[in-house]
């Protein structure tokens, strides 16, 4: 994994880190039901970002088929190889007519 991330631009490695946390901290949040299975931080609206921190409303998640909303942020190391905090708060279920819109896939 992280030969592969080197091999990206430190924004797009920023955002991978970013979604592979996602996935793992909504995923072992034991208060919800969701078992995230893809992350796009930036799937309604892009992030903001200073420095190392990202910050955004537009994120997406798919659980069981179907994807969510979420706002973050994202702290990583100044590489941007590892995710130091990542706090999220849940929104609402995305309605299949706007999946294509925003990328989503089933």
């Amino acid at each position: 994994m992280e030969a592969m991330l080197r091999r990206y631009d430190p924004q797009t490695r920023f955002e991978q880190v970013c979604d592979l946390a996602a996935m793992k901290e909504i995923g072992d949040d034991g208060a919800n039901p969701y078992k995230p299975d893809r992350a796009m931080i930036n799937a309604v609206s892009d992030p903001a970002v200073a420095e190392a921190v990202m910050k955004g409303s537009g994120g997406a998640f798919r659980s069981h088929g179907l994807w969510y909303r979420f706002s973050f942020t994202c702290r990583a190391s100044p590489d941007r190889m590892k995710v130091l905090s990542f706090t999220y708060q849940l929104g609402p279920q995305i309605p299949k007519a706007k999946w294509e819109e925003y990328g989503l896939f089933r």
